[in-house]
């Protein structure tokens, strides 16, 4: 047996790399952490928690604007770019720095701040030009902003998603080209507070919606608040400090921008750390060959978890996947397969968008024979009252078993209705199961409840359920 450096070695100290730190440490201490980057994970520096921010703040302004329906009148909000990008970047701050905290005080293993990649299947060479051996890997690169080559053009005018949380102020004007999570949330966002925008998206697509019908309604309910074109086939080019993008060849169908942001995908750091001097299976975009429930590449010792893997990109399944890599990395050669959990998203737009275990354009392809039943928000009692009533729910249920499947919304406060539908899936509950559950009254939750009746009818039982018998008799 070889006498390596470490049992388990880990490249990158993002959200996954933590996770299988911790889980690798708890069988073994000889494990290093090679990061020679920033730390603060991809979430806490430039993902889910400085958008949030930008996010809150927009709300904030709107729901001033909306305020009249209620019959309270004010006036058009002042928006103080200066204090709003200081707060985004204060708290943005203190969520990385909680982060890095977090991997400084790890007691056990070793931290080293160092850039590593492959000299051979068990070999790292580190960026002060060290080697290290290790008995196994795990690769947690993590992922960068895709930016396609047509978006030079805009030279230093062009931008991605990380850079829009150092701004200090806000612009007058931005293209957002990407109708996926980072282009929605942040398109919205900067319109609410007062920026010039224009989405351009790609085959009418928005966000993750599959379902025609909630996909629809999406795009209708966007393209009413600002401006965005769902299937651009857009051209850009420089104008002075401005950026020009023109989008039919209408020659009125051009304008100027401050800054372009790309929000079209993410790529996997992989092309950096070495792959070719291995002998891990690849596929042809270079990405390597994995279990998804192991997280182990081929039959090989080397494991890969998080965005590395181009699979999901969250942050929930970027720690289940570094805690799976991290447990079977230290207790190698036993490999274990987890079951995984539901699928779950979420786009924090308004209304929000939401989706939960199997997507409709899945059960399609699968050939699986489902039901569906809907809701529409826009008449739902507690919506109306609170003066959000936009939006759609479809719920997906096999017809043989009326177990749920899966569902795609948007709506009011999706992001907890829908983690109420992935936890229903979960538990592999039944249409009939989940309408025996309480649902009080008057709250959104009720929309759930009448896509359920919908859906049970659908399935061919009656919309509402008998209430199950505790002590029933005969014939009961």
């Amino acid at each position: 047996m070889p006498n390596y450096d470490y049992d388990v070695a880990i490249l990158g100290a993002g959200t996954a790399g933590m996770a299988a730190y911790r889980e690798a440490t708890k069988y073994t201490d000889r494990v290093a952490l090679v990061d020679g980057g920033p730390l603060g994970t991809t979430c806490a520096r430039v993902g889910c928690m400085p958008s949030k921010l930008l996010i809150a703040a927009a709300e904030a302004a709107h729901h001033v604007r909306k305020a009249y329906m209620f019959g309270v009148n004010t006036t058009e909000p002042v928006i103080d770019g200066v204090a709003v990008m200081a707060r985004v970047r204060s708290e943005r701050d203190r969520f990385v720095g909680f982060v890095n905290e977090a991997v400084e005080g790890f007691e056990k293993g070793e931290l080293i701040r160092h850039y590593g990649k492959f000299a051979d299947d068990h070999t790292l060479e580190l960026s002060n030009g060290k080697r290290i051996t290790a008995k196994t890997i795990i690769i947690a690169t993590g992922s960068r902003p895709n930016i396609p080559p047509m978006f030079e053009a805009a030279g230093d005018r062009l931008i991605v998603n990380d850079d829009v949380f150092d701004w200090t102020d806000l612009p007058n004007s931005v293209a957002v080209f990407g109708a996926g999570v980072i282009g929605l949330e942040l398109g919205q966002s900067l319109h609410r507070l007062g920026v010039d925008v224009r989405l351009f998206g790609r085959d009418n697509l928005v966000g993750p919606l599959s379902d025609p019908e909630v996909r629809d309604y999406a795009l209708k309910t966007f393209a009413e608040e600002f401006s965005a074109h769902w299937h651009a086939d857009a051209k850009v080019s420089r104008s002075g400090e401005k950026v020009s993008v023109s989008w039919s060849d209408n020659p009125e169908d051009k304008a100027e921008f401050d800054y372009l942001i790309a929000a079209t995908g993410r790529r996997p750091n992989l092309d950096k750390i070495g792959l070719e001097n291995t002998t891990l299976p690849l596929t042809d975009r270079g990405v390597p060959v994995y279990d998804p429930l192991s997280g182990r590449i081929g039959d090989s010792h080397v494991f890969i978890a998080g965005d590395a893997n181009v699979d999901i990109p969250l942050l929930h399944e970027a720690a289940d996947e570094g805690r799976i890599a991290g447990e079977n990395a230290a207790r190698f050669p036993h490999s274990y397969r987890r079951k995984r959990r539901t699928p779950l998203g979420v786009v924090f737009s308004d209304p929000q968008i939401g989706i939960a275990g199997a997507s409709y354009a899945s059960l399609i392809e699968s050939g699986i024979d489902f039901e569906i039943g809907e809701v529409s928000y826009e008449d739902q009692g507690r919506a109306r009252v609170m003066g959000i009533n936009k939006g759609l729910l479809r719920i997906y249920a096999a017809k043989d078993s009326g177990k749920i499947l899966g569902a795609e919304m948007i709506g009011p406060h999706a992001e907890h209705l829908i983690n109420l539908l992935a936890w229903a899936i979960q538990s592999d509950l039944s249409v009939d199961d989940t309408l025996q559950n309480p649902f009080y009254h008057p709250v959104l939750e009720e929309g759930v409840r009448t896509a359920l009746r919908k859906l049970n009818h659908a399935l061919g039982f009656g919309p509402n359920p008998p209430l199950r018998c505790i002590d029933c008799g005969p014939g009961a």
